[in-house]
């Protein structure tokens, strides 16, 4: 099953170390096998911290709950950096317990360097989660120092923390230097500056808004309501555990470990904080937002197939207080029957309760889980569609130039077609398709490998059920003098026009078809040199063009379309070029109800004045009802479009 991957904020950029712990499984060849090792250091160490917050069997059910967990499961299945630090916070936590209780340096050494790599990791998750602890460091040192009463050791234990632990911000830190150079810009801030903490205009890939301190309020809010009544384990039956897993703390039930500077109470309340201080800090970044979609579509988003992973450290204290609120509720049966009858009933009387609420918490379980499984198959499905071209392939020294679907995001959506730890070695090197400059270069930086194209028809949706046709094709890289094209479509109408764009500049020859014109084909020759692109001549429909009297060259303002040639105009029938450009050959048909049909041929070209070279064949598509389209127009051999072929 392909899991969909999330955004990163701009403080929580996946270093090269923040999912170190996949390496081992990377290069045994086998990648999950870090999954699942991931995911049983997470359950296990909630159930380690669970034991410390109240007692063994607490523990041991709250790692059970966390293994139930719906979004647990589905983050766990991924190759994203939020289950990895996750578990980095959660032997933070541990090592920071037992330093306390069991007073020895491993423990804080353990507590320092793990917090150091969440900092790595994603350093605003890191500060989130540790912030309680931090706070009940400084208050525990303030009162040992002026209590006078063992605070050199404490001090030197807690120094031993915050040693590795501003070692790991060091490293990041450094990391920033070498990457961007300067140590307090996040190699993410560079990428995307407008995605990341604080409010005002944020963007990642579209328009972008502006995020306001009421958006923030109302976001978090509907995603709190989402994670407590969709994604804790059966909910919201974990949420309403989680809530009288509260009652021990404040009755001051099974406290123990009173004598340390840690009491039971105490290190209750700090995970009561993380609970705070993790919703709080995230209303400050925008992410929480963009992972919703539509804020009351809960069919929508992110946050729809993944759960609300920006909050997943949340697992601990959800997990840990809905154990200790199933086993005081049980208890509590049980002391109240045993009021009434035998210690021998009163067990009876808990266990039927027990057998009775499995059926009903498993079927919780299973609505929850079932719906988010078919949202990531319906991701499966579409990525074995995508992907298949690609199985059907062999490479041999290929340079394979990808769509941006999501803007200059390489690795996202076609996570799969990746690069390997070289860009200069290895069958196949992939590469943002990015316009004719740099297509150009790199093709150029790579001379010996062997272009190819890959691209789709349809809209791509984030697997919401678009049909996506997939398209891998060889290239040609052609040079000479002079090229001729010739393009010949069959119509669906009356011709229309036909344009030859260059970047912002266009050839338009204009056309006033009559009936007598429909069911010819239309041939169009267009030239290319080392200068100019040339519109020469227009054959097959009435009012055809064999010289340049009809047609109009003009420069295209943004974002308007000239309807007709006006008599300040310049009529000419070439384009000047130089350098690598675009050009685009489109014929427009109107059909008898009035819309408009466009046939289009595309073309990357790179003129140096005596010669031209560019890449063959270029991308076709034909447009509905407009005189451009995305790919949802895009031609694919062996497809039908409009009941026509190109």
């Amino acid at each position: 099953m392909v899991l969909h991957t999330g955004w990163k904020a701009s403080l929580s950029e996946v270093y090269a170390g923040g999912c170190g712990a996949v390496h081992p499984g990377l290069a045994l060849g086998i990648p999950r096998l870090a999954l699942s090792v991931i995911a049983a250091g997470n359950v296990a160490f909630v159930g380690l911290i669970g034991r410390e917050v109240f007692d063994r069997p607490t523990g041991v059910l709250a790692a059970g709950i966390t293994l139930l967990t719906p979004f647990f499961l589905f983050i766990s299945a991924t190759f994203m950096s939020y289950a990895p630090t996750m578990l980095l916070n959660l032997m933070f936590a541990f090592g920071y317990i037992r330093m306390h209780r069991q007073r020895r340096r491993r423990y804080a050494m353990l507590a320092g360097g793990a917090i150091g790599l969440s900092f790595f990791s994603r350093p605003y998750s890191a500060v989130l989660f540790a912030t309680p602890f931090v706070v009940h460091a400084l208050s525990v040192a303030f009162v040992a120092i002026r209590n006078q009463n063992d605070w050199q050791p404490l001090m030197e234990r807690e120094a031993v923390v915050a040693l590795f632990g501003l070692g790991g911000v060091s490293v990041a830190l450094a990391y920033n230097g070498i990457v961007t150079g300067n140590p307090f810009l996040f190699p993410y801030q560079v990428f995307a500056p407008l995605d990341g903490l604080g409010f005002g205009f944020r963007r990642l890939t579209g328009p972008g808004l502006w995020y306001t301190i009421d958006l923030a309020l109302q976001a978090n809010t509907q995603l709190v309501i989402e994670l407590l009544s969709q994604w804790t384990f059966a909910a919201p039956i974990g949420s309403i555990l989680a809530v009288l897993g509260l009652i021990p703390v404040v009755l001051h039930q099974h406290e123990s470990n009173n004598e340390t500077s840690l009491p039971d109470w105490e290190l209750r309340m700090i995970l009561s904080a993380v609970f705070v201080s993790v919703i709080v800090g995230n209303i400050y970044f925008w992410g929480t937002f963009n992972i919703l979609g539509a804020v009351t579509d809960t069919t929508d988003g992110f946050i729809s197939k993944l759960g609300p992973y920006y909050h997943l450290d949340l697992i601990l204290p959800l997990s840990v207080f809905a154990s200790a609120g199933a086993l005081w509720l049980g208890r509590t049966i049980r002391s109240t029957a045993a009021k009434h009858t035998s210690a021998e009933t009163a067990r009876l009387v808990v266990i039927v309760l027990i057998i009775v609420s499995a059926p009903i918490i498993a079927g919780a379980e299973y609505n929850r889980i079932e719906p988010v499984v078919e949202r990531n198959m319906e991701y499966t499905d579409q990525y074995a569609e995508v992907y298949a071209p690609f199985e059907k392939q062999t490479f041999d020294h290929a340079l394979v130039f990808l769509p941006t679907p999501h803007e200059e995001w390489l690795g996202h959506p076609f996570q799969s077609l990746r690069n390997g730890g070289s860009l200069n070695e290895g069958s196949t090197l992939y590469a943002q398709n990015l316009g004719p400059t740099k297509q150009f270069a790199t093709i150029d930086a790579y001379p010996n490998r062997t272009p190819y194209r890959f691209t789709y028809r349809g809209l791509w949706d984030n697997g919401k059920g678009q049909q996506i046709t997939p398209h891998l094709q060889s290239l040609d890289i052609r040079n000479g003098s002079h090229h001729r094209f010739t393009t010949t479509v069959g119509d669906l109408g009356r011709l229309s026009s036909v344009r030859l764009s260059v970047n912002k500049t266009e050839i338009v020859s204009y056309h006033r078809g009559s009936d007598a014109s429909k069911e010819k084909p239309v041939t169009v020759r267009w030239d290319v040199n080392g200068t100019h692109v040339r519109l020469a001549d227009i054959q097959g429909a009435q009012g055809a063009m064999s010289n340049t009297t009809n047609t109009t060259q003009r420069t295209l303002p943004t974002g308007r379309v000239t309807p007709h040639p006006t008599a300040e105009q310049t009529h000419a029938d070439a384009i000047a070029v130089e350098g690598p450009v675009y050009a685009t050959l489109a014929i427009t048909f109107r059909k008898d109800d009035g819309d408009p049909v466009t046939y289009s041929q595309g073309l990357a070209i790179d003129a140096n004045n005596e010669s031209a070279r560019f890449l063959w064949p270029g991308p076709t598509k034909v447009c509905r009802g407009s005189h451009s389209c995305g790919r949802e127009g895009m031609y694919v051999p062996g497809g039908r479009i409009l009941q026509k072929s190109v």
